[in-house]
């Protein structure tokens, strides 16, 4: 993309698109009620002083200007407020009608000492125009402080906006070391050279204009509401997104694990039949044929697995966006939006997780229910609902578990028992009915360990044994939560318990995402 640097016009402050304007409701700008909004991120940093503060805004105010022509989605502005550059950029993103994170280096306590107090009593009647404020540094070092939070502004951006003289930094954190990191990590840097403004960029080739993940979500058609209504007082468009991802995941599987178990046990049956034929001397014609028909049928279901790679990853995506929003919409009532999805990580999903924690921040302000509403609500909606299914999916693979463990168990011994006996027999001469020869001596050896390797397999393919485990950490784990939940008097310790629970339960997620990613690509 080749940014158009033009003339600036002063522009009125625009409404940011999907501004919140109450419990369910969304500006007009939403014209899909069920689709999530793009947001692309642009964190900045620069020197405190400038030489020429005018001509610094008028570059700063270009660069923003034809990023938001170029991409789609609303831009947000993430930066400090230090003295200097970081205050022009966010007067200039706020010009033009940017929303503005903060991120700060230090306790506001601290970080006032860099201000004076006319300049501190500016900063904070700023800082109150913040959609968010983050601190990044508890306790240590000023300096350390001062990187941790250039890094981090560069961590959560998608592009990075600088205004730097080209020289090393004059103490660490500086805005070379920012630029540095940056470039490091293959981060798109526009930079604006502090004393001639002319721009130059780095890494541009790596700036994604677009979410595919984010939009074909965004394309799933509607579904029914599984509820009559919204439980959570949240934006109906997040509920609603949720339902459709919900049902596209519900409505979509692949059924993976029951085509390759099918696989497995067409193999075992072309085994029996094999094993069969050469213990009782069977040459009927449609032996080899029913062999070479099982043999050909597992082909076929590995090639169906193969053919149908994408189905299974559009399921996992939907999937992981559900419970991703069930999450969201859990905590909704929450005076803050909770930092659910903070530090995942996780490739294909920046898209929403970020969409979902602006629509949030934007709403938090506007709290929809009591925090005794808020209890009722989680304690039926989220906890009771997650235990019912916990105990619903034990229910289902412990027996599973249980039938599959004593099959291989007898399986095993069964086919230890008869190998020792034609042992024990071929040794000491013992004569055996031919009949039981056959049976005992040929064909159990053979077909019995198949048997016991393919009982184990199905175990392993449908993770029965994790699972079953899983599943009864997690209702140990809801249990205690919903304990905690009802006892607690304040917003504070409910939100801890609540962020504790949702974490654990992302955590679950994340896990079944990396066993099912895994088992479709092998």
């Amino acid at each position: 993309m080749a940014l158009k640097l033009m003339p600036c016009q002063p522009k009125p402050r625009l409404t940011p698109p999907f501004a919140i304007l109450g419990p369910g409701r969304m500006s007009s700008s939403a014209s899909i009620a069920s689709q999530l909004p793009l947001f692309h991120v642009v964190g900045f940093s620069g020197h405190r002083q400038l030489s020429d503060p005018a001509g610094a805004a008028t570059a700063i105010r270009a660069a923003l200007e034809s990023l938001q022509r170029e991409a789609p989605g609303e831009w947000i502005a993430l930066s400090s407020i230090a003295i200097g550059s970081d205050q022009v950029f966010v007067q200039e993103a706020r010009a033009l009608g940017w929303s503005w994170h903060a991120i700060l280096p230090l306790p506001r306590a601290e970080f006032a000492k860099d201000f004076s107090p006319a300049e501190w009593t500016a900063v904070e009647a700023t800082l109150e125009h913040a959609e968010e404020v983050r601190v990044i540094t508890e306790n240590g070092e000023r300096e350390d402080a001062y990187l941790d939070c250039g890094m981090e502004t560069i961590n959560g951006a998608d592009v990075l906006l600088a205004v730097w003289d080209g020289q090393p930094a004059r103490g660490k954190g500086g805005t070379a070391d920012v630029v540095d990191y940056a470039k490091a990590i293959g981060k798109p840097v526009l930079i604006i050279d502090a004393t001639t403004h002319a721009l130059r960029m780095e890494n541009w080739d790596k700036l994604k204009l677009g979410d595919a993940s984010l939009a074909n979500l965004n394309r799933l058609p509607d579904a029914t509401s599984a509820w009559a209504q919204n439980p959570f007082k949240a934006p109906d468009t997040i509920f609603t997104f949720q339902q459709k991802c919900d049902h596209a995941a519900s409505h979509g599987a692949p059924q993976f694990r029951r085509l390759i178990v099918s696989t497995v046990l067409l193999h075992v049956m072309a085994t029996l039949i094999a094993a069969g034929a050469l213990a009782y001397g069977l040459h009927f014609t449609m032996l080899p044929w029913a062999k070479l028909g099982c043999l050909a049928a597992a082909l076929g279901v590995a090639i169906v697995l193969g053919r149908h790679a994408h189905s299974h990853h559009s399921w996992v995506r939907c999937r992981l966006a559900a419970e991703f929003c069930r999450s969201a919409l859990a905590t909704w009532g929450l005076p803050r939006a909770a930092p659910l999805f903070q530090d995942l990580g996780l490739p294909g999903v920046l898209g929403l997780t970020r969409s979902l924690h602006i629509l949030h921040s934007r709403s938090s302000a506007v709290r929809p229910v009591s925090m005794e509403e808020f209890k009722r609500i989680y304690l039926e909606k989220r906890i009771d609902d997650q235990l019912a299914y916990y105990v619903r999916q034990e229910g289902r693979a412990l027996p599973l578990f249980k039938r599959l463990k004593a099959g291989f168990w007898v399986a095993t011994i069964s086919a230890i028992v008869s190998t020792a006996a034609y042992a024990l027999a071929h040794t000491f001469g013992v004569e055996v009915p031919e009949w039981l020869q056959m049976t005992v001596f040929y064909f159990l050896p053979i077909s019995l360990p198949v048997v016991a390797a393919a009982l184990i397999s199905l175990i392993s393919i449908n993770d029965l044994q994790r699972r079953v485990a899983r599943y009864r950490e997690m209702r140990a784990m809801l249990e205690d939560s919903r304990k905690q939940v009802a006892f607690c008097q304040t917003w504070n310790s409910l939100e801890r318990i609540v962020l504790k629970t949702e974490r654990a339960l992302l955590q679950e997620v994340l896990e079944w995402h990396s066993i099912t990613s895994f088992s479709e690509s092998h």
